[in-house]
């Protein structure tokens, strides 16, 4: 392989593993968010008991995946230096402050709120502690958006001029309103609630089909997920059609090969327009990236209709084959989120930035042997970092909340126990042993 594969792939590795963190957490916290504002303003002391304890279990899960993921995001933008300076030197200037600002809202305000919400159960005010995780949701696809509007500008670089070899903003606006980071931030956070709601229907399914105590817990979790994943899976379909004109136009060659039609056509335009050069992506990942997550999209918005048509008489209980091919749902969805993801990265190559810099250019001046220690490296410890995260994902899931920390009372210590009563019981009448 050469340098720039070996480059390649480490980002490609690492930016992918980072994604299934991703993808879940923007998925799942606005439900957190949705179960906790029902139970916070649940009037029926039993109803509300039980919405709390869904919202401290799956916000367990939400905060496990948080609190690994984040590991795993904060080597991404050191790699734009390490691997990729010719990148930065180009465009620092430009997309330097979308990425500044999407750090400082996921490693910083996010990462507040998160830590207020987490311990602020029972010492905060119903209406404080209900706004922090929704404020922990809307910074998500806040650092979402900000991350979008910079790669939105090497999809479709908008709103420069380049001077002396490198590219300098002259309208913000237009890099803020790029079409193809809009677009393409409600495709992702459709397939985003697509994933949270499999999820969760998955989960609940599987407790119920082996008949868990939560019976409540879990049904009103499932309902929850049946129809977020309902919904989310049909509009994501139509959202991803929305972006074939966009691509078409600032990506003809992309089009063209996703299409399977006009090849030839667009590498003589490109060649007119750039010079002589092959600009042709690799057709061979982009057709099975493309078909991957189309037939999956599809299919799971086909079961998830079936879903929410089975949550009529508990059958979707009741059939258990149906309940376990819920949970064997879960994670599908993922992979029909890398599938677009690589769409979307390896459909604009040989660019890194479309139509002003190429792959080979942007390579920073590094060996191939330390490219091929940091890449072995990178991918070991992101690999690690995955494996641990979904170890203990599955392992709290299938515990049930019982096993759920948080938010939990924490035990009185020795000296504020009940004092006993002068006849050696204690205040429920029994027997205290003196020592």
């Amino acid at each position: 392989m050469s340098a720039a594969d070996l480059a390649r792939l480490q980002f490609a590795a690492t930016t992918g593993i980072h994604w299934l963190f991703v993808i879940l957490t923007m998925g799942l916290v606005p439900l957190v968010a949705v179960m906790h504002t029902r139970a916070a303003y649940t009037r029926d002391p039993v109803k509300r008991a039980v919405r709390e304890r869904m919202t401290r279990f799956w916000g367990q899960l939400y905060v496990i995946n948080y609190a690994v993921g984040i590991v795993t995001g904060l080597v991404m933008e050191f790699q734009f230096g390490l691997s990729w300076s010719g990148l930065s030197k180009f465009a620092g200037n430009v997309f330097g402050a979308p990425l500044a600002l999407e750090t400082l809202i996921a490693f910083f305000a996010e990462s507040t709120f998160l830590g207020m919400w987490i311990f602020g159960w029972g010492r905060l005010s119903r209406g404080v502690h209900t706004t922090l995780i929704w404020l922990v949701a809307l910074t998500a696809y806040a650092s979402g958006y900000w991350i979008l509007v910079a790669n939105g500008f090497m999809q479709h670089p908008v709103g420069y001029e380049v001077r002396d070899g490198a590219a300098y903003l002259t309208d913000f606006g237009a890099l803020l309103t790029n079409s193809s980071a809009l677009v393409a931030l409600g495709h992702i956070a459709l397939a985003a609630f697509t994933t949270g709601g499999v999820f969760l229907l998955g989960i609940s399914a599987w407790h119920l089909a082996r008949g868990t105590k939560e019976t409540e817990l879990f049904r009103g979790s499932m309902r929850l997920g049946a129809w977020v994943a309902m919904v989310a899976s049909f509009f994501v379909i139509i959202v991803g059609e929305l972006q074939k004109p966009i691509i078409e136009r600032t990506q003809p060659m992309k089009y063209a090969v996703m299409e399977d039609s006009g090849v030839a056509e667009a590498q003589r335009r490109l060649v007119e327009q750039h010079g002589p050069g092959d600009y042709v992506p690799p057709e061979g990942w982009i057709h099975l990236s493309m078909d991957s997550m189309t037939i999956i999209g599809n299919t799971i918005s086909t079961i998830a209709l079936i879903a929410v048509i089975l949550l009529w008489k508990d059958w979707l209980v009741r059939w258990r084959p149906v309940a376990y091919l819920m949970t064997a749902m879960i994670p599908f969805a993922f992979i029909a989120s890398i599938g677009g993801w690589v769409v979307r990265e390896v459909g604009r190559q040989p660019w890194l930035v479309y139509g002003e810099l190429s792959v080979e250019d942007a390579l920073s001046p590094v060996g191939r042997t330390s490219l091929i220690i940091s890449c072995t490296v990178f991918i070991a410890v992101f690999v690690g970092l995955a494996v641990t995260n979904w170890t203990l994902i599955t392992r709290y899931a299938l515990r049930g909340p019982d096993a759920t920390q948080l938010g939990a009372p924490e035990p009185l210590p020795d000296d504020d126990l009940p004092e006993q009563t002068p006849d050696g019981a204690d205040p429920v009448g029994q027997p205290v042993h003196a020592f």
